[in-house]
């Protein structure tokens, strides 16, 4: 029988960084930017909001929003619910285990496999219901604390994200509401993390460099230095530095194709530290299974071909557990194509 200490490393207790966790050249080589770079603090009672957080989608593809109606009571029940979670010993933990082709469950995110080393992290995955693998956790009960701070957690975030969808479609021009409402579901995915001091930040990552596959990601972190960077250039990156009162919001790639390519994804990683342990909460919201999701009608025409073919997010996820970052690149349409044949492929 294989035993836990097989099979789980305790990244809390390690004094030296094993080499399945060592990144071959220091992570740090990828300076970051040496100009101060300003990521966009959006207050959504601001009169101008609509411009505000259109520009901030378009340029860096993320920002900060405060005034954001999420209540602090809830981010700090969620906050001592992982903590008390990922302090549980590794065989508790590990009766929740994601298994082969499920996204939910603890474990290693997905994307690992696409990366060479592993990332300096816990997860905990959460789609739709928190129920059954809470009471994995959990049988004699204390799974009901958590599963209702979850459940409360992501209605609150959901109900924000639907809110900055439509400030959004504003921007983009897309008034009527009847026009994009079809695209808010009911449900999304949280994700968990734990990222414990590491003894040896430089060569470690907590999460590699990717895009989500999303309309919008909502974040909120713990601490005050914050291990989120954002990518703004060629090897280029900028840590993206909580405020008080503050989460996170960046762009993902169902919204990227819904804009016909003019707002960018925010391709985004996490760096450790050697002092600090930090928890982040990711709300990773789609669009319901059988909405097609492509440019939308009102951002193409003469000039403005469709840049990707129609998916749905089940879809989308699918491809994307298969090539990740290439995924956008493998339902573009053909740029060889002429206006009018492009949009009637795009149609069909």
């Amino acid at each position: 029988m294989v035993s836990v200490e097989e099979t789980h490393f305790d990244l809390n207790s390690a004094n030296a960084l094993p080499d399945t966790y060592t990144w071959l050249t220091p992570q740090n080589q990828s300076q970051p930017s040496q100009g101060p770079v300003s990521i966009p603090v959006i207050d959504l009672d601001d009169i101008d909001v609509i411009d505000k957080i259109g520009r901030a989608c378009e340029v860096l593809g993320l920002f900060l929003v405060i005034n954001h109606g999420v209540p602090e009571e809830i981010l700090r029940r969620i906050e001592s619910e992982a903590r008390r979670f990922f302090s549980l010993p590794a065989d508790q933990k590990l009766r929740a285990k994601r298994i082969p082709g499920d996204f939910t469950g603890y474990g290693p995110l997905p994307i690992s496999k696409f990366f060479e080393k592993k990332f300096w992290s816990e997860g905990f995955t959460i789609l739709g219901s928190p129920i059954k693998p809470a009471s994995a956790v959990w049988p004699d009960g204390g799974h009901t604390q958590f599963c209702d701070t979850v459940n409360e957690y992501q209605q609150a975030i959901l109900k924000l994200q639907a809110r900055m969808l439509g400030l959004v479609m504003r921007y983009l021009g897309i008034e009527d509401e009847n026009d994009w409402l079809h695209y808010i579901g009911e449900k999304g995915a949280l994700q968990l993390n734990s990222y414990p001091p590491c003894p040896d930040p430089d060569r470690a990552l907590g999460l590699g460099a990717h895009g989500d596959s999303t309309l919008l990601t909502v974040l909120h972190q713990t601490g005050e230095k914050g291990g989120l960077q954002c990518k703004i250039g060629e090897d280029q990156w900028a840590l993206v530095t909580p405020k008080p009162g503050s989460l996170v919001v960046n762009v993902g790639d169902l919204l990227h194709i819904i804009s016909n390519g003019r707002l960018p994804t925010a391709v985004h990683r996490v760096i450790v530290d050697a002092d600090h342990h930090r928890y982040s909460f990711v709300n990773l919201w789609g669009t319901p299974p059988d909405v097609k999701v492509m440019p939308h009608p009102k951002l193409v025409g003469p000039g403005k071909p469709p840049l990707y073919r129609a998916v749905t997010w089940m879809e989308y996820l699918g491809i994307k557990t298969k090539i990740l970052n290439e995924a956008l690149d493998s339902i573009r349409v053909h740029e060889n194509l002429g206006d009018d044949e492009s949009i009637q492929n795009h149609n069909n």
